[in-house]
């Protein structure tokens, strides 16, 4: 146990920490970029969307199933010549940033998505009848009534590309999940895959916690009135 509090493991382990969330919140910032759009055109092209468009909603749902059933690690395999044309390598923490992007992306979709259709169909209806426009409708109504879920659901993607982040570790991603598989699995350092597993914890709980807050503290449902025309 006493290997795991040497100044030179200290300094490793924090620093594949911070190098976790250099790649969580990286490639969730991509992936939400990618992700909300996907998510609104999901929405707003469905058969009874505010735009119904259904060939374009049916493709554009192929192709964000198909990238959903693919395994994290096999997808790091598979875009590993993407990987190498953008960053160069396809080892590294900034160079797993782009397999996260394209695996977290068409999940981010499905939240916003998700989050979209909760919002009450009453209120879209009112709008049109306002004759707000389907852009108007999108930015004035749509996104501030599933501002909330919206939150919660960002909070369950940067856990959930957490641990995307982890599993990088395997093919050399770094970050603590590199650290846990180099030092606690090949080396048999118990300590050290307890440490790094408890630090992945705390981390989730904590961006779990902070997801749910901003989620209750912006729950205030919006009133139409003239600021929707």
């Amino acid at each position: 146990m006493n290997d795991l509090f040497t100044p030179i493991m200290l300094s490793m382990i924090g620093q594949g920490m911070l190098l976790t969330l250099y790649m969580t919140l990286v490639a969730t910032l991509c992936a939400y970029a990618a992700g909300l759009p996907l998510g609104i055109l999901l929405v707003t092209t469905a058969k009874d969307g505010i735009h119904p468009i259904t060939w374009l909603n049916r493709i554009l749902g192929f192709i964000i199933n198909v990238l959903r059933s693919v395994p994290f690690l096999i997808m790091v395999i598979l875009v590993i010549p993407v990987t190498r044309a953008v960053v160069g390598t396809y080892i590294g923490p900034t160079a797993t940033i782009v397999p996260l992007f394209i695996a977290a992306a068409p999940f981010v979709a499905r939240l916003v998505e998700a989050s979209l259709q909760e919002v009450d169909k009453g209120v879209i209806e009112a709008a049109w009848s306002m004759g707000s426009s389907p852009m108007r409708i999108i930015l004035r109504v749509l996104l501030p009534e599933a501002r909330p879920s919206l939150l919660l659901g960002a909070a369950i993607a940067v856990t959930t590309i957490l641990s995307y982040s982890a599993m990088a570790g395997a093919v050399g991603g770094g970050g603590l999940g590199d650290i846990a598989i180099r030092y606690g699995y090949y080396r048999y350092q118990a300590d050290v895959m307890v440490a790094t597993v408890a630090l992945l914890v705390v981390i989730v709980m904590v961006l779990q916690f902070l997801g749910e807050r901003w989620s209750r503290s912006s729950d205030h449902r919006s009133v139409l009135n003239s600021d929707i025309l």
